[in-house]
């Protein structure tokens, strides 16, 4: 049994973002933790604080993670607190970033243990990307390795931003047999502990396969 996954685009927590009522539901808890990881150097507080206030208007404390540099992701008090979580989110705009601090490292493996054990796990904006792999590099579109808890699945995460000479050189480029997601702001691609998958937000979710446009039940349980 796995728990929930959101993959979302980005422009979280603010109006729209009605899915994460939805989360904290199946969470089963009021206390959310929250690393602000990938913007480590983009002023993390700031995230942090927003989502301390979005939550909190939903009814539930937001517990900010440490975690900001790679050492930060090797000591066991801060992986204690993801191992204690039911719902985490991951957000921030770098996923290069992202992946150096979590790959292979303590703090990650207790994200994916507590994601395992049936928690919530939201990425937005770099943290939906970096959760797949490959992962975009969203500085040129072309793709990379990410941490891989969802394989053979890639999303752009900020679709709407991009202009659309560039989301189709990042579809032809993408890797034969990738399924590619276009996930705009204030939308989410979730995954239900039954593997069925679906779009929540303001949005729509855009899927493609081998560079051609295809729908959600493409995506693999």
């Amino acid at each position: 049994m796995t728990g929930v996954l959101a993959l979302v685009g980005g422009g979280e927590w603010q109006d729209g973002c009605s899915f994460d009522a939805g989360l904290l539901e199946a969470a089963g808890t009021d206390r959310v933790v929250v690393l602000p990881t990938g913007s480590a150097y983009e002023g993390p507080a700031a995230l942090v604080d927003q989502a301390s206030t979005w939550f909190g208007a939903l009814g539930a404390e937001v517990v900010p993670s440490a975690i900001l540099t790679r050492a930060d992701a090797l000591l066991s008090d801060n992986v204690d607190v993801l191992a204690a979580a039911r719902f985490i989110y991951i957000a921030g705009a770098s996923a290069m970033h992202l992946r150096s601090v979590l790959k292979d490292s303590p703090a990650y493996d207790a994200i994916v243990a507590a994601f395992e054990d049936g928690a919530v796990l939201a990425g937005t904006n770099a943290g939906a990307d970096v959760l797949c792999d490959p992962m975009v590099d969203a500085r040129g579109g072309a793709f990379t390795v990410g941490l891989g808890l969802v394989s053979d699945l890639a999303v752009i995460p900020r679709a709407d931003t991009w202009s659309r000479e560039k989301v189709h050189r990042t579809v032809q480029l993408a890797p034969r047999g990738v399924t590619l997601a276009e996930v705009p702001e204030r939308t989410a691609l979730i995954r239900g502990r039954d593997g069925s998958w679906r779009c929540e937000g303001v949005g729509t979710v855009q899927v493609y396969v081998d560079g051609r446009p295809s729908t959600l039940a493409d995506l693999r349980a």
